[in-house]
Formats: structure tokens, C-alpha cells, sequence
């Protein structure tokens, strides 16, 4: 399903992420940028070992200590179709009593930020934070189209976001987000 925000497209979809051809392909990662499971587990899996290499010299330069919840950095894209994957650490589900929404919307406004700054155009997003760190799908789905929404409005630089859900459940979730955020009957 697409959806127009402003000058550009929201585009929903089932699939996996690593087949998705965009400029950048988000990398739902954890602090330590050293590869995990699921979705960073996948992306590090076909990309292939520059990914990690390019990761190892972003924590010795950079972040030492990990990347902080919110953060976003970009890596080459190894062998995916993508020209780069940006890594972004979503916040870990504590009942929503940490402020995980914040956490979560700094995530996707600070990865599109990141896809502006570097000129790319097209970025594709998974459901950041609601695998392993068990962000609740309906709830994460509202903020990540927020986010998405108020981030295209106001900057403008991004032509196409793509949320690639891994299963037909969270795309349906995504879908009914998107069609009572965006005022589509």
C-alpha cells in the first residue's frame, strides 16, 4: 500500500528487508554495531563481512562505548542492492514507562536525517525495536509513522520511505496505522 506525505511516498509492504532495492536499508542494530539477531542478524548475513569491518572502525573511532538508543550511523551496503545500510538502535520495551516512544521516534527521525545529509532519496525501514526488544507492534507502528510523516513534512529531502514488514500480521498492523494517521478511509 503508498501513501502520499508531502512531496514524497510511504510505501508499506511484506518482504525482506535485505531483498528491498532503496538507497539505504535500516539495520534495527544494537549498541555494540557487531551484528545480532533477527533483522541485524539477516542484514550482516548477505551483506557480507565489509559491513562489519566498516561497524568494528565506527565503534573504535566514534562510539567506543556502543551507539546510544536513538542514534543513527551509516555503513557501506556490502553486497545488498542498497547503496548503504544505516544502523539505528531502537529502545528495549520496559512497559513504556522509559520513554521508549521518544526513544523509538528519535530512531526513524534521526536515520532519515542521516539518508538526507548523505543525498540519498530512498530509505527502507523494518519494524524497529518490536522483535528482540519486544516494542508492542500496534504502539511502535504509531510512532514510526509519525515519525515518518512529521519527519517528510517538515524536511522534504526524502522521496520514498519504505517499511518492509516481515509479516503479513505486522503489515496489516502497519496498513491500519497508516490509513487512521494519514486520514485515509
Amino acid at each position: 500500500m503508498e501513501f502520499k506525505i508531502a512531496n514524497a511516498k510511504l510505501e508499506l509492504i511484506h518482504s525482506d528487508i535485505t531483498d528491498v532495492e532503496a538507497d539505504a536499508i535500516v539495520n534495527a542494530a544494537n549498541g555494540t554495531l557487531m551484528g545480532g539477531g533477527g533483522v541485524d542478524a539477516a542484514i550482516h548475513n548477505k551483506g557480507g563481512p565489509k559491513i562489519l569491518e566498516e561497524c568494528k572502525r565506527l565503534r573504535e573511532k566514534e562510539w567506543p562505548d556502543g551507539l546510544p538508543t536513538g542514534n543513527a550511523v551509516a555503513t557501506t551496503a556490502g553486497n545488498l542492492k542498497a547503496k548503504k545500510v544505516i544502523h539505528t538502535v531502537g529502545p528495549v520495551w520496559h512497559g513504556g514507562l522509559h520513554d521508549e516512544a521518544k526513544l523509538l521516534r528519535r530512531s526513524y527521525w534521526n536515520t532519515l536525517k542521516l539518508a538526507a545529509a548523505q543525498g540519498l532519496k530512498s530509505v527502507a525501514f523494518p519494524s524497529i525495536s518490536t522483535g528482540t526488544y519486544r516494542y508492542p507492534t500496534e504502539e511502535a507502528s504509531r510512532v514510526a509513522i509519525t515519525a515518518i510523516k512529521d519527519y517528510l513534512e517538515k524536511e522534504g529531502k526524502i522521496e520514498k520511505v519504505t517499511m518492509v514488514l516481515f509479516s503479513e500480521r505486522d503489515l496489516g498492523i502497519y496498513t491500519k496505522s497508516a490509513k487512521t494517521l494519514l486520514g485515509v478511509a
